[in-house]
């Protein structure tokens, strides 16, 4: 074999190799670029689904927070329904309790509830002998009351009346300011106390009493009365 069918065949083996080397790099390519675009699409679709967390995240957090102020304006809707409401009621007792004091202002008509309050309560002690307290503005009109309730009482029940006595040393708070209402159990709008001789049992039937417990028996009415029966269950 001569030197030019030797370079001949060398430029050929050359050839050769060199497209061997061109398809398996175009080969390497492909592969790579494939393998860069799966991972491409993989990383992209990794942050997507990290982004779709996060706003359900966010969605979520922003829907509790929504939920929860409802709930809190809900909430705080509820509570002044229910103040006005309360202060509606209260204002009633709040009438009533002036009216109480005014009660006093006609002595005979308060005399003859005097003598029902003291008569009544002389009853539920069923003691022998009884002390009564009341304001000292009313103490006149209690003893004139005295002797006229035990002789109803005679005649009511059919038995000896108790021993009754004007108890000068424990008075009733006064009566409130005129148009004035005490939050406080520091004024009374009249009625009387009877004890025991011994002050160790009290019956208390004083005004103020008698309208705390005609307010409680009655509330759900009033309630009623004033917002409807769904509300008279609050």
């Amino acid at each position: 074999m001569n030197d030019t069918e030797v370079n001949k065949t060398i430029q050929q083996m050359v050839r050769f190799i060199k497209q061997e080397a061109e398809e398996k790099a175009s080969e390497i390519m492909v592969a790579a670029e494939e393998e860069f675009n799966i991972t491409k699409l993989q990383l992209l679709e990794a942050e997507k689904a990290k982004v779709r967390r996060e706003y359900e995240r966010r969605e979520g957090a922003t829907e509790v927070k929504k939920k929860v102020e409802f709930s809190k304006q809900l909430n705080e809707s509820r509570l002044k329904l229910l103040q006005a409401q309360n202060d509606a009621v209260r204002a009633i007792q709040k009438d009533a309790q002036k009216r109480l004091g005014a009660l006093s202002n006609d002595q005979s008509a308060y005399g003859s509830l005097l003598q029902g309050l003291l008569v009544e309560a002389v009853f539920k002690l069923d003691e022998p002998k009884v002390k009564v307290r009341c304001r000292e503005s009313d103490s006149t009109l209690i003893r004139t009351v005295i002797p006229q309730a035990a002789l109803f009482f005679e005649q009511q029940y059919g038995k000896t009346a108790p021993a009754v006595e004007l108890d000068e040393q424990h008075s009733l708070p006064p009566a409130a300011a005129q148009g004035g209402f005490a939050e406080e159990f520091d004024t009374c709008a009249g009625g009387l106390v009877v004890t025991s001789a011994d002050g160790r049992i009290v019956c208390s039937n004083t005004l103020d009493d008698r309208l705390a417990i005609a307010y409680g028996g009655n509330l759900p009415s009033i309630r009623e009365m004033l917002f409807g029966t769904a509300s008279s269950s609050n």
